[in-house]
This record gives C-alpha cells, sequence and structure tokens, in this order.
C-alpha cells in the first residue's frame, strides 16, 4: 500500500517536474457537519429521474493533519441551523446537531491551529461554519472567488466575511493546488457545480488514495449515472469534470468519498477515529 501510495504522490509531483519526496505524515478525520432532508429529489436532476423521491443528505467535512499543520475542508451549515425543526415539505430542510469546534475539541485540537480552511465550493452548506476560523488561509478556486467578489446570482461572501472585506488571507486556487508541496494533498479543479468547484485527494499511507468529491456529485445514483443538477453553472463542464474525477480514482485506486452520501463517508471510520 505505501508503495501505491508513493507512486501516486510522484504521479502527481511528476506533472509538476518536481521530485517525489518522502511521504509525510497525513491523517484525516471526518466530520459531521450536518444534512439536509431533500423532499424533492428532482432538485438533483435536470433529467427529472427522481420525480416523487425523496433522500435524506448528509453535510460532512474533513479534518486533515499534515504533520504538524491542519486543512479544514469544508466548514459545514452554519451554527445558526441548530435546533431548528426539520421540514418534510420544503424542496430542502437543512439540519444541524454539533458544531466543527465541539468536535475538534475532542480530538484536543484547537481553532486556531487550523492553518488552511479548503472550499471545495462557495454554496452555504459548504462555508456555514468557516468564518470560525478567521486566521487561516482561505483556499478557494479562483472562479469561485471572482463570483463572489462580483456578487453573482447564487452567491454570497457572509459566511466569508473574514476573507471577503475582513482582511483574511486568501489563495485564489486557479488550476490544481498541491497543498503542502509533497503531493500528499492536492486540490483538483474540477468546475461545472460552480465555476470554480474543486475537489481534494489525500494520499494516506495505509488506506491508501482517498477523494473527497466537494458536490461534483451528491449521492451514489447521481454519480454512477452522471446527473446534473439544473442548478449547476456549466452542464458540459460538469460531465467533464465527472469523466476525469472517475478517470482518476480508477488509475490510482482511490477510496471515492461523495460528501453528502452516507453510505460512502461511512467508507472512513467514525469520528473521533481517524483513517491514516
Amino acid at each position: 500500500m505505501i508503495a501505491r501510495v508513493a507512486a501516486v504522490a510522484a504521479l502527481v509531483l511528476t506533472m509538476g517536474q518536481a521530485p517525489a519526496p518522502k511521504l509525510a505524515d497525513v491523517e484525516l478525520w471526518r466530520l459531521d457537519c450536518g444534512g439536509v432532508q431533500v423532499n424533492d429529489l428532482n432538485a438533483f436532476s435536470d433529467t427529472l429521474a427522481y420525480s416523487g423521491q425523496k433522500k435524506r443528505l448528509v453535510a460532512s467535512c474533513y479534518l486533515i493533519r499534515h504533520g504538524g499543520d491542519y486543512l479544514l475542508w469544508d466548514t459545514g451549515l452554519p451554527e445558526a441551523v441548530i435546533g431548528k425543526p426539520v421540514s418534510n415539505t420544503d424542496a430542502m430542510s437543512p439540519i444541524l446537531t454539533t458544531t466543527i469546534k465541539k468536535q475538534l475539541a475532542q480530538i484536543g485540537v484547537k481553532p486556531e491551529q487550523i492553518g488552511r480552511v479548503g472550499i471545495s465550493h462557495y454554496h452555504f452548506d459548504h462555508t456555514g461554519q468557516a468564518a470560525g476560523f478567521p486566521a487561516a488561509t482561505l483556499l478557494i478556486g479562483k472562479a469561485d472567488a471572482d463570483a463572489l467578489n462580483a456578487g453573482k446570482p447564487g452567491t454570497s461572501t457572509e459566511p466569508l466575511k473574514p476573507w471577503f472585506g475582513g482582511g483574511g488571507k486568501i489563495e485564489a486556487v486557479d488550476a490544481d493546488k498541491d497543498v503542502f508541496g509533497d503531493g500528499s494533498v492536492t486540490m483538483l479543479n474540477l468546475p461545472g457545480h460552480t465555476p470554480g468547484h474543486h475537489a481534494l485527494l489525500v494520499l494516506l499511507k495505509g488506506k491508501g488514495p482517498v477523494l473527497l468529491s466537494g458536490d461534483l456529485a451528491h449521492f451514489r445514483e447521481n454519480y454512477d449515472r452522471n446527473g446534473v443538477p439544473p442548478f449547476n453553472t456549466d452542464r458540459a463542464q460538469t460531465l467533464a469534470s465527472l469523466d476525469r474525477f472517475k478517470q482518476l480514482a480508477g488509475n490510482v485506486k482511490a477510496t471515492v468519498i461523495l460528501q453528502h452520501e452516507a453510505n460512502d463517508v461511512a467508507k472512513l471510520p467514525a469520528f473521533p477515529a481517524s483513517a491514516r
């Protein structure tokens, strides 16, 4: 397994013509960042594939330790959702029962230790608790940052105020991004859901490569059928990104985690345990 992960790291770094260094000690935790009761599943199909269907989605986010550095990948629903009743009639009803900070406290990680907050895209269920880590560098797709700065429809800088208008450090990611410089954690440019949407590839010595999807697909059937939500910003880009993601997953034999699919999230150890 270590040899395969090293080979993947070498492949990722070869694209940048850099030598493959020794793999860092990387650890991955799945965090409970809420859920969504979807009462009209056609909200995720521009071909109306799910008429009359409902589904409970999860809203997962992730903590990655790279040596002594921490990256928080996505930040789930806002804390204000806690205590709100679940609707069985609204198209989508958000659910939240705990916070990221409470979970970090369980494993002895302080908010100020989070050096980077990586956002797969600007939707509210992925940015909701980001402001709780204002000292972190925000990693976000450049096209998403541009859309936020321009106030494009469907965007809001409110959850990201420490960085958009607050003076926090932003790193706008235009393509793929080797987060720590050693190929162990890579943001993957996969636009279509939003203009600057990214997924995350994490190389673990024991478990092997793990692909965190962002919102490339929201549940397994939609992923398998290349379904496209009607609210995606570009259908053709979505399909091209799905193709790239699936080919990459197969080539490196990655564990694919669709971040809104409970069965996928369950491929990782239940918190507070971690994957390594």
